[in-house]
């Protein structure tokens, strides 16, 4: 999106530099940030945008030892907030009270990774640095040998694949619509992407993006933000570590039809909660409240929370947009001199049009079935 003028009106109340920042699901004028100064902190963003510095926070939460390294909000209820540390511990917070944790979770030895909730809230998974995987009843802070179905056993990984021979992070993101997988790296600028199956052989490579500009992290529009008319079912924002520039790029279907396609836009999560922290706090769950990305469709359609089939049992495949795994290919839209153009029969000619963000082009996949 091009250099920021030294000028620009920015939120900067940390005294150290920040480490993570997450938009409210169910608030678009509400972020979350946390730093190496051992805080987290809520900003109320005015509905004009910034015309000043804003160095204020709505909370202020600083019951952290060390650096803050990772925040995550509730995916269905609102005002709860999760917030992981250098010092190993994982923090609840409820945000329409009083400024101190509701749970805090000390059951890890090392540094954690990686967190995410289940799709209802009432599960929370960790990645942590001495190499095991938890799931914890958020709640208590409990540790769960095994997970809700007693059938599901997470003793034996289902598959093992070697990326590349890269010390960097990755960061996993996972869209639950279209049952795909993306794998990006820190520090490189590659994503590999994948199609996830409740079947053999479970995980299935597609392609990988490549780019000659490493990333220093990601960011994901929400569905409600993507462009239908040009088929577009995921949109990353890299920061790209050599020129300081965020970067859109966007992973889109070719069509040739101008339609609204509903078998790559099933109903989403919407944005609003589907409970109150008091309701989650006493022990509900509920699944997000779902909308369609049709324009002009109404939201709220409940989806309601049933236990997942696990993925070592007999279960059909999900519907996806993928009708041919061999037939991907990727284009060459990572080229510096890529431009646009039409839609062509031709598998190997098929271009999605670029977009324009405030002079800099957006950068497209392809993908081809």
């Amino acid at each position: 999106m091009g250099r920021v003028s030294p000028l620009q009106a920015r939120v900067c109340g940390h005294s150290a530099p920040v480490l993570d920042v997450k938009w409210d699901p169910f608030n678009d004028l509400r972020i979350a940030s946390c730093s190496e100064d051992c805080t987290v902190k809520v900003w109320d963003i005015p509905p004009n945008g910034l015309k000043d510095n804003l160095t204020a926070p709505s909370k202020d939460l600083s019951t952290h030892s060390r650096r803050v390294s990772i925040i995550e909000w509730h995916p269905t209820a609102r005002d709860l907030l999760l917030s992981s540390a250098y010092d190993c511990s994982v923090l609840v917070w409820r945000l329409d009270s009083a400024e101190t944790p509701v749970c805090v979770i000390n059951t890890h030895s090392e540094l954690v990774l990686c967190l995410s909730f289940n799709a209802d809230g009432s599960l929370l998974a960790t990645a942590c640095k001495d190499k095991k995987i938890r799931i914890i009843e958020p709640r208590t802070g409990r540790v769960l040998q095994v997970c809700v179905c007693v059938c599901e056993d997470l003793s034996e990984p289902l598959l093992e694949e070697d990326l590349d021979g890269g010390s960097g992070v990755i960061f996993p993101f996972y869209d639950a619509d279209t049952h795909m997988l993306y794998l990006a790296g820190k520090g490189d600028g590659n994503i590999r992407y994948y199609a996830v199956s409740a079947v053999k052989p479970y995980v299935q490579f597609l392609s990988e993006y490549r780019s000659a500009c490493p990333q220093r992290g990601l960011g994901v529009m929400p569905k409600r933000g993507l462009n239908t008319s040009a088929c577009e079912i995921f949109r990353f924002y890299r920061l790209l570590a050599v020129r300081d520039l965020l970067e859109p790029l966007s992973f889109c279907v070719p069509r040739r039809s101008e339609g609204f396609h509903e078998d790559i836009y099933p109903m989403t999560a919407a944005n609003e909660p589907a409970m109150t922290a008091d309701e989650w706090l006493m022990g509900q769950n509920k699944g997000p409240l779902l909308m369609s990305l049709r324009p002009a469709a109404e939201v709220l359609d409940t989806c309601l929370s049933e236990p997942e089939t696990p993925a070592n049992q007999n279960a059909e495949r999900p519907p996806d947009i993928i009708a041919d795994l061999q037939d991907w290919t990727e284009d060459d839209t990572q080229s510096h001199n890529w431009t646009s153009s039409r839609f062509s029969l031709n598998r190997s000619e098929a271009r999605v049009p670029e977009t324009e963000v405030r002079g800099q082009r957006s950068k497209v996949v392809t993908f081809c079935v």
